[in-house]
């Protein structure tokens, strides 16, 4: 039996397909940029890569074989994206992470200082939150 982290998927491919880094990347690089991160919070995000990885990956993608453990951080971070353009408009969505939340997950701070606390399980209860905002499971 797979545990769950071996069937955890994006886009209902496993996590440790072949070809997948790439389309992972690019699409974390266009939420980032949709979200105006900078390069440390995009480095953070990933796990915290280091700067000269960070800036190959940048300029090629495609190359990129990455580590399970940053495309399942990069799952999530999709899973945000997604729910947040389901619940808000546009420009509100992209805005969210950064505005002051009143949820009890983050204490009047805004999602992002959650999110990059560094941990894969904040950007799970992120994404679960707002997975329970939108009537999600």
């Amino acid at each position: 039996m797979e545990s769950t982290m071996e069937t955890a998927q994006i886009q209902g491919k496993k996590l440790n397909s072949p070809g997948l880094s790439g389309p992972a990347l690019r699409t974390f690089f266009n939420i980032a940029e949709a979200w105006e991160l900078t390069t440390e919070e995009q480095r953070k995000l990933l796990g915290g890569m280091p700067r000269a990885t960070y800036f190959r990956l940048r300029k090629d993608a495609e190359a990129a074989v990455l580590a399970r453990d940053t495309l399942e951080r990069i799952s999530y971070i999709l899973g945000i994206y997604k729910a947040l353009q389901i619940l808000l408009p546009e420009k509100a969505a992209d805005k969210w992470i950064k505005n002051p939340n009143t949820a009890s997950l983050f204490g009047g701070r805004p999602a992002i200082e959650r999110m990059l606390a560094g941990n894969v399980v904040d950007l799970y209860q992120v994404r679960q939150y707002l997975d329970g905002e939108r009537g999600g499971w």
